[in-house]
């Protein structure tokens, strides 16, 4: 054949001929079909795209659904922050004005003081004589309500254990195991003695005691009296627990005097032999108008006592 190459391949079996235009044909064929392949894959891989991109899409439009729903919400809490700010201010002059009340209530109750003298000058301690000082310290809240083995809690602001929030802790947390006895740290009469939902303070007692205060005692796994009972200093009132908004076994105890918190912790370290140390650590009770009303409660009784036994004198 005219302008026609034959190759010519020659092994064992003999010889082969081909002719150029058939291996030409051979490799446009391969050509043909490995582009055809690359077609396929490039449009299947297209395909799997486009998918991919509608599903990204879909995410998109749903994270911009939630950045809106978020920004709504963020809007709410601005609002409720705003709200609560005016709350906390409102509070805030609610208790000022409270303070100004419960300062003209101690007015008229005797218990004002002259701010311009000391305390030492003011409450002359040495003065008092041992009934008087005797009949204070079994009238005022003083020494544990448990047995001392150490504080879990301080008064103030804290990490509340199980809220998690930063809180106003307006007592001591005294370590005490389950059914630990509780016992009452001054004379009075039970307010309460039950479960007390609100406070998260659990089976709770309140005690009120003379001259405006009340102690509280807090989580209790039992109570031991009533409301209405009156106790002693030193009186078995209920065992230590874990009730209410506690994350372990421990007792709560308060100070309060007219509604107003106090630190407990001078309180509790009172002793008869460090008479004077509550005085001078806890300056927000009028104590020298407190002494002067025990003073004239003790004078006038002896003016009777005598009268009455001159009376029986001169039957």
């Amino acid at each position: 054949m005219r302008n026609t190459f034959t190759i010519t391949i020659t092994d064992f079996r003999g010889a082969r001929h081909f002719p150029i235009h058939q291996i030409v044909k051979t490799y446009a064929l391969a050509v043909v079909i490995i582009l055809a392949a690359t077609l396929l894959l490039g449009a299947g891989l297209i395909y799997w795209l486009s998918g991919h991109v509608a599903d990204l899409n879909e995410e998109i439009a749903a994270l911009d659904a939630r950045r809106q729903l978020t920004q709504g919400e963020f809007a709410l809490l601005l609002e409720e922050h705003e709200r609560l700010k005016q709350a906390v201010e409102e509070k805030e002059r609610e208790l000022a004005q409270i303070s100004d009340e419960l300062g003209t209530i101690e007015v008229m109750i005797g218990l004002e003081s002259d701010p311009a003298l000391d305390i030492h000058t003011r409450l002359d301690t040495a003065s008092q004589t041992a009934l008087e000082k005797m009949f204070i310290m079994q009238s005022i809240p003083n020494g544990y309500p448990v047995e001392y083995k150490g504080k879990t809690s301080n008064f103030g602001y804290r990490q509340h254990p199980v809220m998690g929030q930063r809180a106003f802790h307006s007592g001591v947390d005294l370590r005490a195991s389950m059914g630990t006895p509780v016992y009452a740290t001054a004379d009075g009469v039970i307010e309460w003695a039950a479960f007390h939902k609100s406070s998260g303070l659990g089976n709770l007692i309140i005690i009120n005691h003379n001259f405006g205060f009340t102690t509280f005692y807090g989580h209790l796994d039992r109570v031991a009296v009533k409301a209405g009972d009156f106790v002693r200093k030193g009186d078995l009132i209920g065992y230590s627990g874990n009730t209410g908004l506690s994350s372990g076994p421990h007792l709560h105890y308060e100070v309060r005097h007219i509604q107003r918190r106090l630190n407990p912790e001078p309180f509790m370290q009172w002793t008869l032999n460090d008479y004077d140390s509550l005085f001078e650590k806890e300056g927000r009770v009028k104590w020298d108008s407190l002494a002067k009303v025990v003073k004239e409660r003790f004078s006038l009784a002896g003016r009777r006592l005598s009268q009455v036994e001159l009376s029986s004198e001169g039957n």
